[in-house]
């Protein structure tokens, strides 16, 4: 299995926690986000990393130097192109089962460990807290366990839940998932987000694409201080843990 991180953005919203580094190098508990990231994919024997980077590119060079089975690819346009750019330039290199995640999402062992063991369950596979949302949640719909709508644009009182930003995918998909992340930017949907292409995949073909819920488990996508401040005072131990040998 292989793994593709979105890591090319700059973070602007967490002020002097990310002044002249990247988003995901802010720390909690002495790590960086990335290295939670990195070590959570290496715990459940994910060898093949791929990073996409963009913004201080050079620091995650100096970071990943010594790491084994971890690559660098750099999106130039990461100011011009929202992720779905970023997931383009990388994902020629993706060959098999594969999970996708972004650099400044942090989740509990367990939501991981649910998502590897039902990766084969279905064409893709994808964590969903289930409950109330805001605005800015990329939300879902499903029918029968299955995403049948995935998009921020969802009015927050029909939405059922929120995609955490991680998910894994089968490799039969990817030629088609490859064919609409290229249309979409081809159409110049170039602010647009992954799950667009995720979406194209359910309005067009016959895969399917399954919503596990969270179940409670700690998730955050950290965008904003007070994601941060929470995360500092949330993070369990089952996260932090990761690091001990």
């Amino acid at each position: 299995m292989q793994a593709i991180i979105m890591a090319a953005g700059k973070g602007s919203r967490l002020g002097k926690i990310t002044e002249g580094k990247p988003k995901s190098f802010a720390e909690i508990k002495g790590k960086k986000l990335i290295e939670y990231n990195l070590q959570l994919l290496k715990k459940y024997g994910i060898e093949d990393i791929f990073i996409v980077t963009g913004y201080c590119c050079e620091a995650f060079e100096k970071l990943t130097e010594n790491m084994e089975g971890v690559h660098l690819i750099y999106n130039p346009f990461y100011e011009m192109m929202n992720v779905l750019g970023s997931f383009y330039m990388g994902m020629d290199v993706l060959k098999d089962d594969f999970v996708y995640l972004h650099a400044d999402t942090l989740c509990e062992p367990v939501i991981f460990e649910k998502l590897i063991h039902m990766a084969s369950d279905a064409d893709a596979v994808l964590p969903v807290d289930y409950g109330p949302c805001n605005e800015e949640a990329m939300k879902v719909k499903t029918i029968a366990g299955n995403i049948v709508q995935i998009t921020k644009q969802i009015p927050v009182e029909e939405a059922e839940g929120e995609f955490i930003g991680m998910a894994a995918f089968r490799r039969e998909l990817i030629p088609a998932l490859k064919d609409r992340t290229k249309r979409l930017l081809q159409e110049k949907n170039f602010n647009e987000y992954f799950e667009r292409a995720v979406q194209r995949l359910i309005d067009e073909e016959n895969y399917r694409i399954k919503a596990v819920p969270t179940a409670g488990a700690f998730w955050t996508e950290i965008d904003f201080m007070e994601d941060y401040e929470k995360a500092v005072a949330c993070i369990p131990e089952s996260l932090t843990g990761i690091f001990e040998r």
